[in-house]
C-alpha cells in the first residue's frame, strides 16, 4: 500500500458555522488524505472556548488566537498581557491571525494598526510565531513589521499570501514564511505562482484557510483541510519535486516555525 505524503494544514477555521456538527468527520477525511496535523485559527475572543475545545479533543490539532483585522472595530481591544496569558495553554501555538485589511475594512485602518502592534509585542514576549493577514495594505504592512523587528525579533508567517513581490521580499528578508493557499491553484494566479517559485523552499507553508478559498478542482465550493493536498501538488510542481518531497519540506518548515506543535508531535 502506497503511503500518502504527510501534510500540515497550517491555517483553517474548524469552529466556523460551515463545519457545525462535522468536525470529527472533517478531521477524519483530512487524515485519510494524508493531512496529519492542522492549526485552527481563532479570530474572536468569544470563539476561543470552542476553538480550544476542538484542539484539545483531537490529536494533531493545534490553535492560535488573535483579533482579525476585519473584526477589530467590533471587538473589545485585546492587550499584550491577555495574549501572553492565553498563550500558556499547551496546544496554543501562535499569535493571530492579525494584520491589515484595507480591502474590506479601510474605515478601521487606525484601529487595525494599533491591534497589529499589540499582537507583535505578544509574539515578541512569548516567542510564538505571528500569523499575519494582509490585503491591499502592502506598504504599511511592511513598515509596521519592519519597525517591530527593529525593536525585538519575532517569527511570522504571511498567511494565505497573495500580496505583491515587494512585500514577499521584505517578509523573506526578515526571516518570515509565506503560506500557499488555494489561490495559488487558480488559472489567473500566475504572478502569485511566480512569487512562490522564487521563494526559498525552506520558507514555504501550505494551508487551506478553510472553509474559504478551495483549490482547483473544488473552487467555488466549501473548502476543508483534506483539500490542502491539491495546493501542495501545485507547489511541488513549482519546485520540480515529488508530492512527498514537497510535503516533507513544508512539514519541516512548519515544525521550525511552530516549535510547540513540533514538540507535542514528537511527544505523542
Amino acid at each position: 500500500m502506497t503511503m500518502l505524503p504527510q501534510l500540515v494544514d497550517s491555517h483553517c477555521h474548524l469552529d466556523f458555522p460551515d463545519f457545525e456538527g462535522e468536525v470529527d468527520d472533517l478531521i477524519a477525511r483530512a487524515r485519510a488524505a494524508g493531512v496529519t496535523r492542522m492549526v485552527t485559527i481563532c479570530t474572536r475572543i468569544g470563539s476561543l472556548p470552542k476553538v480550544r475545545a476542538i484542539a484539545e479533543a483531537h490529536e494533531g490539532v493545534f490553535y492560535t488566537f488573535g483579533v482579525h483585522p476585519m473584526s477589530v472595530a467590533d471587538e473589545a481591544p485585546v492587550t499584550v498581557d491577555q495574549l501572553v496569558a492565553l498563550s500558556q495553554a499547551p496546544k496554543f501555538v501562535g499569535i493571530g491571525e492579525t494584520g491589515l485589511d484595507y480591502h474590506y475594512s479601510f474605515d478601521s485602518a487606525e484601529v487595525q494598526r494599533n491591534s497589529l502592534r499589540i499582537h507583535i509585542r505578544a509574539a515578541q514576549e512569548t516567542g510564538l510565531p505571528l500569523v499575519i493577514h494582509a490585503r491591499r495594505a502592502d506598504k504599511e504592512m511592511e513598515q509596521i513589521l519592519s519597525e517591530g523587528m527593529k525593536e525585538a525579533p519575532f517569527s511570522c508567517v504571511m498567511h494565505c499570501f497573495s500580496s505583491g513581490a515587494r512585500l514577499a521580499r521584505a517578509a523573506l528578508e526578515m526571516g518570515f514564511y509565506l503560506s500557499m493557499s488555494g489561490i495559488a491553484t487558480f488559472p489567473k494566479s500566475q504572478d502569485l505562482r511566480d512569487i512562490f517559485s522564487a521563494t526559498p523552499l525552506d520558507r514555504i507553508l501550505v494551508e487551506t484557510d478553510s472553509p474559504y478559498l478551495a483549490p482547483v478542482p473544488f473552487r467555488g465550493r466549501r473548502n476543508e483541510p483534506a483539500h490542502v493536498a491539491h495546493t501542495a501538488r501545485v507547489g511541488a510542481g513549482l519546485f520540480g519535486l515529488t508530492e512527498a518531497e514537497f510535503a516533507a519540506a513544508t512539514s519541516a518548515n512548519f515544525d521550525r516555525l511552530f516549535p510547540r506543535a513540533a514538540a507535542a508531535t514528537q511527544a505523542a
